[in-house]
């Protein structure tokens, strides 16, 4: 008997032997047996009081038996917590008391004086810890030994010795720790505890002996083999290594020492350079992505950088065709002619098989040859920022492709809808209501008309169309509109506006601008089938940094900001770039012509203002219309009244107007309409055949100049300004379907 045990007993706590149990069950057993027996006789004999008082008995002496099993077990743990804690109180030894499971209960001073930190953090594990690597897998082990053995003792060897480990079973729910003083005392003083540099001792087996409380915040627990640390083995000093720590994999460098012992004291480093092993930089640790690929485009190898970038941990023996795509023709035939140096371009741009997002890389291969079979070096490259650049300006061109088209066709449409809207109008000059061919010359009038609006928006879009702009205060404007839009919107959708109370005026065209917003309207109620809520609103808004976005870049100053948002079904990711492209609908055939949203664009566009979308599926989408404040200045001039100078007025009867017009049918019908009205027209079907009729010997007398603007070779100004030389005071009238400030500049130069 040990002298702790001795001094146990003389404090009135005996240890616990592990017999008593025993005894206590097979009492137990005996009192059932007994009573069983005494049941089976009493039911044969019929008499049933007897065999309740039976019954009754046999409850108390089980009773009595669980109380001579627990009872004793429940009083001996209350005491022996009231006699160990005074007596740990002041032992100079390093005793623990801890419940079964291991949870620290009381200390005795020598615990604290050695282990302040495990006592502050009422940790066992803690202390062990200092000395032993697997501390835990200790405490686990031991307490799990004692439930069937009073004691235990273990020789734990350690760094200079070892650790005299004992452990008591004491007052049936208490374990009683003790450490061997004069070793704990060596081992708390380890040099290696009180460096900040992460340390560990292992034997030459690998076997972790101690680890330092550096080395236990970086790994994040306790290790007992360095296999579990380091994981690639074989480690040479100096090397770069991947560490296996608290938040993950990460790289050190490796230096070791071997003790006078024969142990080896590890230290690690933390680093970002790659891994280095015999001088050589590894495969895996390269900051480039790299995949070493088969001549049958399967990977042989991927490192750590390719296998982030393809967002796959395991690309071994993988199809490279199954990775990425876009090619345009079989990637393994690509490969294939890599492989055997037949390829001419080895550099592909191609998009990745992800599921989180869209990634575009650069793929260069190169041919090597090992062992005498040829493979391939794919070197990748994160393009995806290129990519979105070119998509950007390709999308930027084509909206200014798609411009320039809508113009030249809208003008060439007009031509032909003048030509046909003219020669209407002269038939019904000579035609009553009561001809039976009236209200044929009538519907073609309007559907001619109707046809004239459709290419009234596509010239909107490609913002040649002529606007009247003026000086608007959005409130009002959207305060006449709104009895329209409710009208619009019907019974399902209602219109919600609100209005900034100090709203700035902008400069625009009033009927567009409400063109503009019936549009959104329109879509937004279309948006919801179901019914919902659109939201018009109008903000005063000031910009200090330029705003960027949409390749585009609104700069600084005040803007009138107006948003229309619905609740609808909102408009997928990779079709809201094209929602401003004419023609191009979301919604069934026959519900949209598509130029809706592409009308919208062009009037803002033309206006000097911005738009922008926002939209995420079942949640809705937000139109933001920003246009610039106009600022009214009021301009003081000695010259109240401009003077213009005056036109000699035309007599309907004898006037003479040269008519110059590229298009026949045009030319026509205008000059069949002035020769109604009594005057002579003279006809030219360029800018270089009037100049002509002009310089002749006997150049007839001109009233007025009446061109076309837009003409092949010499159009309408630049005609006219070498007709001013010679004719400087004819006025002149021009007429287009463009726009008026398509040609301002020549005019003001005329």
């Amino acid at each position: 008997m040990s002298s702790l045990d001795s001094e146990l007993e003389t404090a009135s706590l005996p240890l616990s032997r592990g017999r008593s149990g025993a005894r206590h069950w097979a009492t137990l057993v005996g009192l059932f047996v007994v009573s069983g027996l005494s049941v089976y006789v009493v039911s044969h004999s019929g008499n049933l009081g007897f065999l309740f008082l039976v019954l009754l008995a046999t409850a108390g002496w089980v009773g009595a038996a669980l109380g001579v099993r627990y009872l004793p077990a429940l009083f001996t743990s209350a005491s022996a917590r009231k006699v160990l804690i005074p007596f740990l109180e002041d032992r100079d030894q390093t005793l623990f008391l801890t419940r079964r499971d291991g949870t620290l209960v009381h200390f005795s001073k020598g615990a604290q004086d050695s282990f302040p930190s495990a006592v502050a953090e009422q940790s066992l594990s803690l202390a062990l810890g200092y000395t032993y690597a697997s501390a835990e897998e200790l405490v686990s082990e031991v307490s799990s030994d004692l439930r069937t053995q009073p004691r235990i003792r273990r020789d734990i060897p350690l760094l200079a010795g070892n650790l005299n480990l004992t452990v008591s079973r004491v007052g049936g729910r208490y374990l009683l720790w003790e450490f061997e003083t004069q070793i704990l005392a060596q081992a708390s003083e380890q040099p290696g505890e009180k460096t900040r540099i992460p340390m560990m001792t292992a034997q030459e087996d690998g076997q972790i002996l101690f680890m330092n409380s550096a080395a236990r915040g970086l790994l994040g627990e306790s290790r007992t083999h360095l296999s579990d640390v380091i994981a690639v083995p074989g480690t040479n000093a100096g090397d770069a290594v991947t560490v296996t720590a608290r938040e993950g994999e990460c790289q050190c460098l490796v230096a070791e020492y071997e003790t006078d012992s024969g142990m080896r004291e590890i230290y690690l480093l933390q680093t970002e350079v790659p891994t280095v092993r015999d001088g050589a930089v590894q495969f895996d640790e390269l900051p480039v992505a790299l995949l070493k690929i088969r001549v049958d485009g399967s990977v042989e190898l991927a490192n750590n950088a390719a296998r982030i970038l393809l967002n796959c941990k395991d690309v071994s023996n993988v199809v490279v065709s199954d990775l990425m795509e876009g090619l345009g023709r079989s990637i393994r035939d690509w490969m294939s002619e890599a492989a055997t140096g037949l390829g001419v371009n080895q550099t592909e741009f191609l998009r990745l098989k992800r599921e989180d997002k869209e990634v575009y890389v650069q793929v260069s291969l190169n041919r090597v040859v090992e062992g005498g079979a040829p493979s391939l070096i794919a070197v990748l490259s994160d393009a995806t920022e290129l990519k979105t650049l070119e998509a950007q300006f390709v999308q930027s061109q084509k909206m200014q492709a798609i411009g320039q088209l809508a113009g030249g066709v809208a003008h060439d449409f007009n031509n032909l809808l003048t030509a046909i809207s003219g020669h209407c109008d002269l038939l019904l000059l000579r035609h009553d209501q009561g001809d039976p061919d009236f209200g044929d010359l009538v519907q073609i009038n309007q559907n001619a008309n109707r046809a004239a609006a459709l290419v009234g928006q596509l010239l909107a879009f490609s913002r040649k169309q002529n606007l009247r702009p003026e000086v608007l205060d959005l409130r009002n404007t959207l305060a006449d509109l709104t009895h329209l839009l409710n009208r619009l919107v019907g019974e399902r959708v209602s219109l919600v506006l609100n209005n900034d109370p100090v709203l700035p005026s902008i400069r625009a065209d009033k009927r567009q601008l409400e063109q503009v917003l019936m549009n959104l309207v329109v879509n937004a109620r279309d948006a919801m089938p179901d019914g919902g809520e659109i939201r018009i609103q109008t903000e005063d808004i000031e910009l200090t940094e330029p705003l960027e976005r949409d390749r585009v870049v609104v700069a600084t100053g005040r803007y009138v900001s107006v948003r229309v948002s619905d609740d609808g079904i909102g408009i997928p990711s990779d079709k809201l770039q094209k929602v401003f492209e004419p023609f191009f609908t979301t919604k069934r055939t026959g519900e949209g012509t598509g130029l809706g949203l592409s009308t919208a664009y062009g009037i803002v566009k033309q206006t000097g203002g911005y738009i922008f979308v926002d939209s995420t599926l079942g949640v809705g989408t937000v139109f933001t219309l920003m246009f610039p404040v106009h600022e009214q200045t009021i301009l003081v001039t000695d010259d109240s009244v401009v003077e213009h100078p005056k036109v000699p007025a035309v007599d309907d009867q004898d006037g003479v107007i040269l008519l110059v017009e590229d298009e026949a049918p045009v030319r026509s019908f205008a000059s069949r309409a002035l020769r109604l009205k009594g005057l002579t027209v003279l006809e030219a079907a360029s800018g270089e055949e009037a100049l002509e009729i002009l310089a002749g010997e006997d150049a007839p007398h001109i009233d007025l100049f009446l061109t076309d603007v837009i003409m092949p070779n010499l159009d309408g100004p630049s005609w006219v300004r070498v007709a001013r030389e010679t004719y400087p005071t004819i006025p002149v009238i021009f007429v287009s379907g463009y726009a008026k400030d398509s040609f301002a500049d020549d005019q003001a130069r005329i």
